[in-house]
């Protein structure tokens, strides 16, 4: 089985003769786009969980503690791994790191020196044009309230967030590589980014030299000089993941569109992924005659 629930599809949506493609609006738009014209994710906050578990002292439910409170500040905000095992929060560029030592734990916010703190929580990096730290100690008490402003305020100082077309579906540039493509998953909305975050993963894991771009605000991935195997495409309700080849994948794909070869699979909130299978299909799919524009 691929999910734990009954899949329930969208009307079918065409790829390569799709008319909207020559309106430049690409491949996997359907309803929603007719009105609009280091480890991350899912992977990173169990590895963020585990550390604050294997510390197992005041410094894990310190660092639990002002994790949780940078979340209810920014429920959208990104968590990451980067630098040695560092968890990193993000949202529109890094917000703070959460760095721990053997009698501190501490909060560097990078771009601390331009953030109003009337609370004057940063004690630490105090010299610096850019960054400020929080410090805290065994038995320190922190304002939470004073404390999430200050995120909220990282998260205003950073770039401004990307615009979310009709259905969430992030706005970005047309480009080529890695850097598109996670721009485009860091501003999927809400449990949407899991989902994107899980199938880069999955998708870099079982292609090792898959190639990566944005088009028609959408991730596309493919072979070198074989075209595209797979795209997806943010909803409302759910993330569209199309197959171009996906009728000659065993088993197929349930979901059918317009063009005779394409599949899809439409993944919806709390669905939960056969990663086995997914891996199969990645690599068959990665093995075929790719789409070309």
């Amino acid at each position: 089985m691929i999910f734990m629930r009954k899949q329930v599809f969208s009307p079918p949506v065409s790829l390569a003769y799709d008319p909207s493609w020559r309106a430049g609006q690409g491949p996997l738009h359907g309803e929603a786009m007719k009105k609009s014209g280091g480890s991350q994710g899912g992977s990173a906050s169990k590895l963020i969980s585990r550390k604050t578990a294997q510390l197992g002292d005041w410094r894990g439910e310190t660092l639990g503690r002002m994790r949780q409170l940078i979340k209810e500040a920014d429920p959208d905000v990104v968590e990451e791994v980067k630098w040695m095992g560092t968890p990193v929060w993000s949202h529109g560029g890094i917000i703070c790191t959460g760095e721990t030592y053997k009698n501190v734990v501490k909060l560097t916010f990078m771009k601390g020196a331009s953030l109003e703190d009337p609370a004057r929580l940063f004690n630490s990096s105090l010299e610096g044009n850019a960054r400020r730290a929080i410090d805290i100690h065994e038995g320190d008490k922190i304002d939470a309230k004073a404390f999430k402003a200050l995120v909220k305020a990282a998260v205003a100082r950073n770039d401004p967030p990307v615009k979310l077309l009709s259905g969430g579906n992030p706005q970005i540039a047309k480009g080529e590589g890695d850097a598109p493509v996670q721009a485009y998953i860091a501003a999927m909305p809400g449990w949407k980014r899991d989902i994107g975050q899980r199938l880069d993963a999955l998708i870099a894991r079982s292609v090792p030299d898959v190639r990566k771009a944005v088009k028609w605000n959408s991730p596309f991935y493919g072979i070198e000089g074989r075209g595209w195997f797979l795209s997806f495409h943010t909803f409302a309700r759910y993330v569209k993941v199309g197959f171009f080849r996906g009728a000659s994948l065993r088993p197929v794909p349930p979901g059918a569109g317009k063009v005779k070869n394409v599949r899809y699979v439409d993944i919806h909130e709390g669905d939960e992924i056969d990663e086995a299978q997914w891996a199969a299909w990645l690599k068959q799919a990665s093995a075929l005659p790719g789409w070309v524009p």
